[in-house]
């Protein structure tokens, strides 16, 4: 290293340590990805916890360090420094505060499990400090007029263009994550309540979203008129199809959603988070309590709100219908938007933000 400045780590294979070392990095991040699995993680979370445990045990083994045995915590605060100096090697620019505070606990959730399977005698991140987390408003927000704009970008009069209008006005309507949005299945619409059921959702857990009279006309139009063209083969019951016939992936429905942003020539950009973001900010200008937002977007708990408040579907409908801009068919005037951001919402912001880099974290 130079001036205090890490190497440029070039692109990494796949293989993470010596796998023939049974008491190796390697064998022991192979048995706490399968702990994690056994104790019912989902897919997405153990990936990720094998890739941010990757950085750290590839950049130890390049400092001669290969089983668990060898870290001390003087080493893990050499990481912490190493992960802060970092620089991308195309951009140049750091990692934020957010990348590292994650990569930072995925190393102290492998030690903390080391220390209780009593592979260690000790557990050297025990007392690690993690970066203080920011609470900062989201970059890309967009005004309830920039949202219509992107909505109104798909060709309404070709079933692909029907099919992308509908994607963003639910986007826009419900807040969806977008691996909620890709596994939603025509069932989990319910026309009659208006509501949508998202099915484990982030933590594995199921809830109740409302959906505005808006998007639910056009995803009628979207089922009577455009899926029956779209699918091929037997009918799994996924509910946005691609021109193939087949389910989204996430990265796909990702290029879309941005495609759209992009058209817009707003000076923002984003995929779905953008529309998860701008429905958080506007329900909230426009009087909604931090609470029931939460609850709509699945957030379990904020560090602020130390006993959850569980809401009925009945009063999230009321507050969704009387707060968001899209949640009737006739278009509600928008409210002054100067109002003050409280501490909750502050943190809201900053969950929504942190779910966005996790999304953009490769």
């Amino acid at each position: 290293m130079k001036g205090g400045r890490p190497r440029k780590r070039k692109r990494l294979p796949r293989v993470i340590g010596n796998p023939a070392d049974p008491l190796g990095m390697a064998s022991r991040l192979t048995g706490y990805l399968e702990w994690l699995a056994v104790r019912n993680y989902s897919l997405q979370t153990v990936e990720v916890r094998r890739e941010g445990l990757g950085v750290f045990i590839r950049w130890a083994a390049e400092r001669g360090l290969n089983r668990p045995t060898e870290i001390t915590k003087p080493i893990l605060e050499r990481y912490q420094r190493w992960l802060f100096h970092y620089r991308n090697e195309h951009t140049e620019r750091p990692l934020s505060v957010a990348v590292q505070r994650m990569r930072l606990s995925h190393v102290r959730g492998f030690f903390r499990f080391l220390m209780r399977q009593n592979y260690l005698l000790y557990n050297p991140a025990a007392d690690l400090e993690l970066p203080r987390a920011e609470h900062r408003l989201p970059r890309s927000v967009m005004s309830a007029g920039e949202a219509e704009k992107v909505l109104a970008l798909p060709g309404t009069d070709e079933p692909i263009g029907l099919r992308d209008r509908t994607i963003l006005e639910l986007l826009y309507s419900t807040g969806l994550r977008r691996t909620e949005l890709v596994s939603l299945a025509v069932g989990d619409v319910d026309f009659e309540r208006e509501v949508l059921l998202v099915r484990l959702g982030k933590g594995k857990k199921d809830r109740v979203v409302p959906v505005g009279e808006r998007a639910l006309v056009w995803l009628r139009r979207y089922l009577d008129d455009v899926r029956p063209k779209l699918l091929v083969g037997p009918d799994e019951g996924v509910l946005f199809l691609t021109g193939a016939g087949l389910p989204f992936l996430p990265a796909s429905m990702t290029q879309l959603v941005s495609h759209y942003v992009r058209e817009a020539a707003l000076g923002k950009r984003g995929g779905c988070h953008i529309f998860r973001h701008t429905m958080a900010t506007l329900m909230l200008e426009n009087g909604a309590d931090v609470r029931i937002v939460q609850e709509m977007l699945g957030h379990s708990e904020l560090s602020s709100t130390q006993i959850y408040t569980h809401v009925a579907i009945r009063q999230l409908k009321a507050v969704h219908r009387q707060t968001h801009p899209s949640a009737t068919i006739e278009a509600r005037p928008a409210r002054d938007a100067g109002a003050a951001v409280d501490e909750r919402q502050l943190e809201l912001f900053a969950a929504l933000a942190s779910e966005a880099r996790e999304e953009e974290t490769p």
